[in-house]
């Protein structure tokens, strides 16, 4: 007979590569959103390359999963049943802002789901609030710099390209565009596959499988082939509410939106810092926008997307504390 704790460490694994997966069509939409408004790609060859390049991005560090796992809650008071629950609460809000094309926050939502789930199950005091503090604030204001590095790197290319024809400098930009979007969909990589990298050695140290907490490189694989397969099945629900109801693009636009966002993750993951590429591409988007006009931001979207923003913590935390509330009755706490 198969050992019960067993079963559910296989059930944790399993729902967190189904997240993982989801924030594949679900994050990366955004990274090849602009590439894609702006003809510099086509649908198949963009997806194609950012699943690629996810999994080369998810490789190279765990520094982000690190402060996952160990940044948000006291592991001595996780079960495998808090973290099943913290899954399942931010694949529930993530299909929700899927559904209505609502760029909202991976990140956002794994941390909201395991903050509901633990709380849940030994209340609010087991939160290590030092470790949220630097999560929040790194998630916060990701989106503030990169408004402001998209604005000022277009005015730059406004002042650089001033005399150049409209025409010749899309054309040039057009081509530019593929490597700044294969650098963003690498800086994905490396920010969103690591948040399933953590949850995942969260759950073998509560299960005892590894004594420390350390990623195991089978975690490493596992996560970075599931998020670069969730790629390949693409997600345009979100690509046409970033790259055209948003902002429109042209490629000058969209190379500048996806260097500066790119450059934003880079730096914050070589920190730990777990940013939301959501947050980030938007936010560069919107600078990039408002770097034209004030009109040239189709601001009822922004509405919508900072109702998503807001409400992803909180809501994804509370999907995740009522399905502990429901299921560690029925399979044990």
């Amino acid at each position: 007979m198969l050992d019960p704790a067993f079963m559910m460490l296989c059930l944790v694994i399993l729902a967190a590569l189904v997240f993982d997966y989801i924030n594949g069509f679900h994050d990366t939409a955004n990274a090849i959103a602009t590439c894609i408004s702006t003809r510099a790609l086509s649908v198949r060859a963009a997806i194609t390359m950012a699943a690629v390049l996810n999994f080369a991005g998810a490789m190279i560090s765990t520094k982000v999963a690190t402060t996952i796992g160990k940044g948000i809650v006291d592991g001595s008071n996780v079960t495998q049943m808090v973290v099943l629950a913290g899954i399942i609460g931010a694949i529930v809000w993530n299909l929700i802002t899927w559904y209505y094309g609502l760029p909202s926050s991976s990140s956002h939502a794994i941390i909201g789901g395991i903050c509901g789930s633990v709380i849940a199950h030994a209340g609010v005091t087991v939160l290590k609030f030092a470790g949220l503090k630097k999560i929040v604030m790194s998630l916060i204001f990701s989106p503030i710099l990169g408004t402001v590095v998209g604005f000022i790197a277009m005015l730059l290319l406004y002042r650089i390209f001033c005399s150049s024809s409209p025409s010749i400098l899309n054309k040039n930009f057009r081509r530019l565009q593929v490597a700044s979007a294969a650098l963003m969909a690498f800086s994905h990589g490396t920010a969103d596959a690591q948040k399933s990298m953590g949850v995942i050695t969260l759950a073998l140290v509560s299960y005892g499988t590894i004594k420390t907490f350390e990623v195991p490189w089978e975690v490493m694989v596992a996560c970075a082939a599931t998020m670069a397969l969730g790629t390949a099945a693409g997600g345009w629900r979100i690509i046409k509410t970033v790259g055209r109801d948003f902002v429109k693009l042209q490629p000058v636009h969209g190379f500048c939106a996806e260097t500066a966002s790119a450059g934003v993750i880079l730096a914050a993951s070589a920190f730990g810092m777990p940013t939301s590429t959501t947050h980030v591409i938007t936010s560069t988007i919107m600078g990039v926008g408002l770097s034209k006009r004030l009109s040239a931001v189709n601001w009822n979207v922004a509405k919508r997307i900072l109702i998503a923003w807001v409400l992803t913590i909180p809501a994804s935390g509370l999907m995740a504390y009522m399905t502990y509330q429901v299921m560690s009755p029925l399979l044990g706490k």
